[in-house]
Parts: C-alpha cells; structure tokens; sequence
C-alpha cells in the first residue's frame, strides 16, 4: 500500500517536470514584401550549364541554312572566277562567244593527228562549195579552219576570196578577187612614190638613189607590218585554229610570173614633193 502511493507520486513529478511542446509560430507577411523576396529570389545568380549541357543547347540552336549560303555564295565567286578565266576575260557569266581552242572538239583532233600538209590544188578543194568538207584558208603559208564562220568565208560570203587558197598578197593590197597568191613580189610599189622628172630634177642623183633606198626600206616595213597584222589575227583567234600548212615545190616562187600591181593598189601612189613644198 505504501509503495504503490509512492511511485504514484514519483509519476505525477516527473509529468510535472517534463517541458511542454512549443508550437510553431507562422509569421505574417504583406503583399508588398512579398514581392520584394520574390524579386530577390529570382535575381539570384543561377547555376553555369555543364558543357555538356551547353553542346545540346548549341545543336537545338544549329541552323542549317547559314552553311547552305555560304556554300552558295562560294560557287557563285568560283564560277565568275572560272568564267572569266576561260573566256579570257571576255564574260564573268559564261556569255562566251568564241570557245576557247582547247574545249573544241576538232582542236584536240588536230593536236591528236599532228598538222596536215596541203598542196595549193588540194586546198583549193577547202573553199565551203563542199558542205561536207571544212572551210580553210591559208595566209603566210600557215592554213586555219575558218569553218565557224562559212556563212562570211563560204561561198556568197563577203571574205569568200580568202577561202581555197594562200592570198597573203590580197590581205595588203585589198585587191581580193586578183591578188588570190601568197606572191608578194612587188607589193611594195603600192608604197612607193610615182617618178615625175618636173619634181625629181631637185635632187642629185646620189640624193635621189639615197632617197629612193630609204623610200624602198620604208615601203617593205609597211607591205611586212601589214601582212603580219593578218597573220597574228588569225593566229590569236580562237574562232580560227590552226590545222597546218601549205606544201609547195621547191623554187615555185621563181616559176610564177611577176604580178602587176592591181589598179586598187596603184591609185594610191603619188609623186613625190619638191622640198620645203611637204
């Protein structure tokens, strides 16, 4: 009876003793501070993305039509840059009127078969009467196809005198139709001044042997400087290539009868002037 009072009253003390449970206190906040922690929270500085993170960012970002333009842009400068190579300066845009000797078909043939050798009978046979046969000329003794341009150099055309034949003299005379022959024996006269005993009596005869040299001299510079302007035409003309060369017996030239100059070459000649009358 005594003890069980006892340890009543040792669990009443204890219960005494033990500290009550404090509550949670929920602070009020207004609105407007609220606001303030919401801004400040969402400043904080947020976390570096991992590069890994950053690569796949990158490729959802990746557009492929920036590559495409560039890509495009570059053909475009190349293809300009190839036109006008090839053209030689002629298009940027591949407007090439003459192809260049080298991307022609019968070009590669003629380096292929190495040039021909024609004789002045044989070429003749090359004047475009034959469609079937190309259409050559031959100035200075070296023959070009000018079968790109029948139409002026063929039959009917306006340079058809040229075609069949060697008529380097006709090229400095413009006599086309007479002068068809690569003899230009005597074509100097047409540079020459015409005798006239009234106006030749103002010099010595040692003057005007002196000056009849220097006349002649001067006279075959011009007929060699006008025959050359033909041959470097057709020589640089990509339109005309050249497939080879006339084949003539030795001491031909000796065997031909010397020409007369044409009337067209001859009106060109005057006399001389007295001096200090030029």
């Amino acid at each position: 009876m005594t003890t069980e009072t006892r340890g009543s009253v040792r669990q009443r003390k204890a219960q005494a003793a033990a500290p009550q449970e404090k509550q949670p206190l929920v602070e009020e906040v207004d609105s407007s501070e609220a606001e303030e922690i919401e801004r400040n929270t969402s400043s904080a500085p947020k976390p570096r993305p991992s590069p890994k993170q950053r690569l796949d960012d990158e490729d959802e970002a990746y557009s492929p039509w920036v590559d495409i333009l560039r890509v495009l842009s570059f053909l475009a400068v190349a293809s300009c840059a190839l036109s006008y190579l090839i053209s030689g300066g002629e298009s940027y845009m591949w407007g090439v009127r003459h192809t260049p000797r080298y991307m022609q078909v019968e070009w590669w043939k003629s380096q292929l078969r190495g040039p021909i050798y024609l004789t002045p009978a044989e070429l003749a046979t090359y004047d475009g009467t034959d469609e079937t046969l190309p259409v050559y000329l031959a100035i200075n003794g070296t023959i070009y196809d000018v079968s790109s341009n029948r139409r002026t150099y063929g039959p009917g055309g306006s340079y058809r005198f040229f075609a069949g034949a060697d008529a380097s003299r006709s090229y400095v005379t413009g006599c086309f139709a007479e002068d068809r022959t690569a003899d230009m024996r005597g074509v100097e006269d047409m540079y020459l001044p015409l005798d006239d005993a009234e106006v030749d009596k103002h010099w010595t005869a040692a003057d005007m042997a002196a000056l009849r040299e220097k006349e002649l001299a001067e006279a075959r510079r011009r007929v060699h400087e006008g025959l050359l302007h033909w041959v470097k035409f057709f020589e640089n003309n990509a339109k005309y290539p050249r497939v080879g060369y006339v084949k003539r017996e030795e001491g031909w030239l000796e065997r031909e009868p010397r020409r007369e100059l044409c009337k067209t070459a001859a009106k060109g000649r005057k006399p001389r002037k007295i001096p200090g009358k030029e």
